[in-house]
């Protein structure tokens, strides 16, 4: 069960409370810029191998709270551990990301499961528990699952692809075939997330990677009615639970995302204009962002003013420091302390 979080930073703020200085994370912190994650990947194996023993899995998570004493741990695992529980085959090749076997078809999506084998899913939740006896009480744990959208664009076409045309070609030429994937993935996603919580995470975030190719009616349908959905679901057994959205690239759409979903937080890209999120975001939620990876790795007087940027913008109200996207394999340890020191000596 998630714990209590009265002295979790970036819980007091999903539960309305701000925060003088912002609880601070980011996307991906566990991962390939660290040295120590690199001597265990080239250990483990596979990526999935990573994923699946639960005492490599724990062992990445807790790898970048020792280092920076960052405000909330995320489980490390993949978005499309979902699909693989569903059956599908899923795998990782070298210097090319995920491979699928493709539901291009009606006939193809026929032959997927409408329920997943949550037996192949424990690993994930032994590493939450495993994670949750290590930190100390003020890190926050966050669990997460891929939105349904953004899942389906490589269950569809096997791959990720540039604009992900070819789930959305399904989605207009066969609407009703493509609804019995996304309404898979739902039901799925709710009983995942709710085990998350019961192995110990304190809040949870939905990633839509892909929710910024949709235009206006097909992001309600495809990115904001799915997310509503999940929500829903997880609240029903965990009234309380703490949800994040990031819908990336949604751009003039999230205050619609925001009001229909239910999330308390949606977490924003870099080219995401602050103005509006302050008049029309803020005000109902907290925001969480939105720190361009690319000026994390160039460092010095930039990182510094973009930084700055970010506090100016947001710090008056209920903000997580965040990224605007996942952390990138180049970038330099120093810069990310570099940050890290300049958020913490804010006082907003």
């Amino acid at each position: 069960m998630p714990q209590p979080t009265a002295t979790k930073p970036l819980i007091e703020v999903l539960s309305g409370r701000r925060q003088a200085v912002p609880p601070l994370w980011v996307m991906r912190q566990a991962g390939r810029y660290l040295p120590e994650y690199r001597a265990l990947r080239a250990k483990a194996g596979g990526f999935l191998d990573l994923c699946f023993t639960p005492e490599f899995a724990a062992e990445i998570t807790l790898q970048p709270i020792r280092r920076f004493n960052f405000d909330a741990a995320v489980i490390f695992s993949d978005i499309l551990v979902i699909p693989y529980a569903l059956g599908r085959s899923v795998r990782f090749e070298a210097g090319e990301g995920p491979r699928l076997d493709p539901l291009a078809t009606p006939e193809q999506i026929a032959t997927l499961a409408t329920r997943a084998d949550f037996a192949k899913l424990e690993p994930v939740y032994e590493a939450l528990r495993r994670v949750r006896r290590e930190l100390a009480p003020e890190i926050a744990l966050i669990g997460f699952c891929g939105a349904p959208w953004t899942v389906a664009t490589y269950m569809v076409a096997g791959q990720s692809t540039p604009d992900q045309a070819p789930t959305r070609m399904l989605a207009y030429r066969d609407p009703e075939a493509f609804a019995k994937i996304i309404d898979v993935l739902v039901e799925n996603s709710i009983e995942y997330l709710v085990g998350q919580l019961k192995a110990g995470a304190d809040c949870l975030q939905i990633f839509d990677t892909w929710a910024g190719v949709l235009p206006p009616r097909e992001f309600a349908r495809w990115s904001i009615e799915p997310v509503k959905r999940i929500v829903a679901g997880v609240r029903k057994q965990f009234p309380d639970a703490r949800i994040i959205g990031f819908p990336r690239g949604a751009g003039g759409m999230l205050p619609a995302y925001v009001e229909q979903t239910g999330v308390d937080a949606v977490s924003i890209d870099w080219t995401t204009e602050p103005a509006m999120i302050r008049e029309r975001v803020q005000g109902r939620v907290a925001v969480q962002g939105n720190l361009d990876p690319l000026v994390l790795i160039t460092g010095g007087a930039a990182l510094d003013r973009a930084i700055d940027d970010v506090l100016e913008n947001f710090g008056k109200g209920r903000m997580i420091f965040n990224l605007g996207h996942g952390i990138l394999p180049e970038t330099p340890i120093a810069h990310v302390e570099q940050m890290v020191r300049r958020v913490r000596a804010y006082r907003g």
